[in-house]
C-alpha cells in the first residue's frame, strides 16, 4: 500500500490529505471479489478504475474502493426500506 500525506497546521492552511493506493490483492481482500470479477465490473463501468503506478503495476485509490462499498450498502438499504 502506498501512502501520501500532506499536513499543514498554520492559519489558513490546507487540511490534512491522505491518499492510500491499494494493490489488487488488497482490493480483492477488502471487497471479497476475485480478480476476474473485478475486471468484469470495471469493463462494465461498475467498479473503480485503477491508477497506473508503473508500466506493469496498477493500484486503486482506497477512497474510491470505500465509496464503491458504501454505494453497495446504500443500494441494499434502499431496497430493504
Amino acid at each position: 500500500m502506498f501512502r501520501t500525506q500532506r499536513t499543514n497546521s498554520g492559519p489558513g492552511s490546507e487540511t490534512k490529505m491522505t491518499t492510500n493506493i491499494l494493490r489488487r490483492k488488497d482490493v480483492e481482500a477488502r471487497v471479497g471479489l476475485s480478480r476476474s470479477t473485478i475486471y468484469e465490473l470495471m469493463a462494465a463501468n461498475r467498479f473503480p478504475k485503477p491508477v497506473p503506478l508503473s508500466r506493469q503495476r496498477v493500484g486503486w485509490l482506497e477512497s474510491e474502493i470505500a465509496d464503491w462499498q458504501k454505494a453497495r450498502i446504500d443500494a441494499r438499504d434502499k431496497v430493504a426500506a
